[in-house]
């Protein structure tokens, strides 16, 4: 099996602070990877070593064959990159902006001009690629800086939360387009995101990183297999100590987990249709008003929270682009 990405005991160190903590994994080529993970754990610093703007500290990573620390060039032309923010200039045409970045790489002008008619017809924006990206919508840009991604044909595309804002019609549109140019370029995808539904759609494997190591590493359902619970029972209380509740509730026989999402207890157990009468009764008695219930099956929230103690929810509204942002945790307790 040939790999994509392959990383040894990675380390990188801050003063005071270990941001990775000798990660070791590799992504095979042609997979779709997603890497979940909370605010400060580690992923931010991982993926800009991955993209070489920063230098590990110590062990190694190598990007389509290539070392990171050794030979950033030769990584920068294989690697595709996409961040959060939305970086096109919306003062330019969206045949522009394909041409300025195909440029960068050295293609010549009638290759060029193919390239980006061919991807431009592939994120449908043919018709449009003549009008100021000013005048699109959040899911054209989307589109077209996937392309404008791709138009060097690099054989791995890293993604920092390619979907967010996005309207749900859109994201499945961006979805569509991620598999179609895997199934015809054999693009390796390494993906960051705080959609659970997005890794379940697309990625092979995902990696959970917390505190600057992988905590857990396999396919979806892999993953789901590790945790005992089979049910999760969600419990509205607003207007009671939520803290005071979730630390009552962890004493209930047969509840494994108790997490909280503002004024929400999630409750992990192995049967949920079971102990929800215990759970509704016991809150009563303590004076907690249940205003709702639901019972669900694992999902891939579940697995994150099973894994790191909150959900991932909680994290996205702290998200920091890995372009943007200085990368460097300030502190490891969350």
């Amino acid at each position: 099996m040939s790999y994509a990405i392959e990383i040894n005991e990675l380390k990188k160190v801050y003063p005071g602070v270990v941001a990775v903590d000798g990660i070791s994994m590799s992504i095979p080529s042609g997979e779709c990877f997603g890497l979940l993970g909370p605010n400060g754990a580690g992923k931010t610093t991982l993926i800009r070593i991955l993209t070489t703007l920063i230098k590990p500290t110590s062990g190694s990573a190598k990007v389509g064959g290539y070392d990171v620390a050794k030979h950033s060039a030769s990584v920068r032309e294989v690697i595709g990159v996409i961040p959060q923010a939305m970086t096109s200039d919306l003062d330019l045409t969206g045949r522009e902006i394909l041409d300025i970045h195909a440029r960068f790489f050295g293609m010549r002008k009638k290759e060029r001009a193919g390239r980006i008619a061919e991807l431009l017809n592939l994120v449908g924006l043919h018709d449009r690629a003549g009008d100021l990206v000013a005048t699109y919508s959040g899911g054209m840009r989307r589109r077209l800086e996937i392309a404008r991604g791709l138009v060097h044909k690099p054989s791995i595309l890293i993604l920092d939360e390619p979907t967010i804002g996005l309207d749900p019609q859109s994201r499945h549109v961006v979805w569509d387009l991620l598999e179609r140019f895997m199934a015809t370029d054999a693009l390796t995808i390494l993906l960051t995101t705080h959609y659970m539904e997005e890794a379940e759609a697309l990625c092979g494997k995902v990696a959970i990183i917390d505190y600057g190591r992988i905590v857990a590493l396999d396919t979806v359902e892999g993953l789901k297999k590790q945790i005992p619970e089979k049910d999760v029972v969600e419990l509205d209380i607003s207007g009671y100590d939520v803290h005071k509740a979730a630390e009552f509730v962890r004493t209930i026989s047969n509840v494994t987990s108790c997490a909280m999402t503002g004024d929400t207890l999630i409750v992990s157990t192995g049967n949920g249709a079971e102990i929800i009468p215990a759970l509704v009764d016991a809150l009563k008695r303590l004076g907690a008003p249940v205003r709702r219930v639901t019972l669900k099956q694992q999902t891939l929230e579940d697995v994150f929270i099973h894994f790191t103690g909150r959900p991932i929810r909680d994290e996205e509204a702290k998200k920091v682009n890995f372009l943007l942002g200085a990368g460097v945790p300030t502190k490891l307790s969350r």
